[in-house]
């Protein structure tokens, strides 16, 4: 299941909020917000608003009711430029400078974690696991008693040139 939420038209520029969209790109829902809310700065105060309501819309389009926050993470969260405002200021000797005052938009998609299915998996990829690193130990000792064995050699060969010359 995937829920969006988008801010259009926020008057900061898109190159300061994507400092703050790439802390939380990636990460759980619950671990995004206490990282938003602690950064100082300004962007931080805009993307966990967008944030909180990306998981109330993920709340009322779940029909069963509440979900749990812990199952959801931030899928995709990007920034785009939105319009740029031009203001004249003026300037020494008659002339005048532009000012671009930019804007942004924000979209933070959430996506869901399967945390049933991980739970049922746990049993048999622990029993995999000790198959495995028995199948592995075994391989090593292989690997080992190989190399002593060249290494066995390898030293023997070299008594055996010097003792010809």
């Amino acid at each position: 299941m995937e829920t969006r939420a988008i801010n259009r038209y926020i008057q900061t520029s898109p190159r300061k909020m994507r400092l703050v969209i790439d802390l939380i790109r990636g990460k759980g829902v619950e671990e995004a917000l206490s990282i938003l809310h602690f950064t100082t700065k300004h962007a931080a105060k805009t993307a966990e608003r967008v944030l909180r309501s990306a998981i109330s819309n993920a709340q009322n389009k779940e029909e069963s009711g509440r979900i749990d926050t812990s199952t959801l993470y931030i899928k995709e969260a990007y920034v785009n430029g939105g319009a740029t405002a031009k203001r004249i200021m003026p300037a020494p000797m008659g002339r005048a400078f532009r000012i671009r005052k930019r804007s942004n938009h924000i979209t933070i998609i959430l996506g869901q974690r399967a945390q049933n299915i991980k739970a049922a998996a746990k049993p048999k990829a622990a029993a995999d696991n000790k198959t495995a690193t028995v199948k592995k130990a075994a391989v090593k000792k292989v690997a080992v008693n190989k190399k002593e064995t060249t290494v066995v050699k390898k030293k023997e060969t070299k008594t055996k040139e010097k003792t010809e010359n």
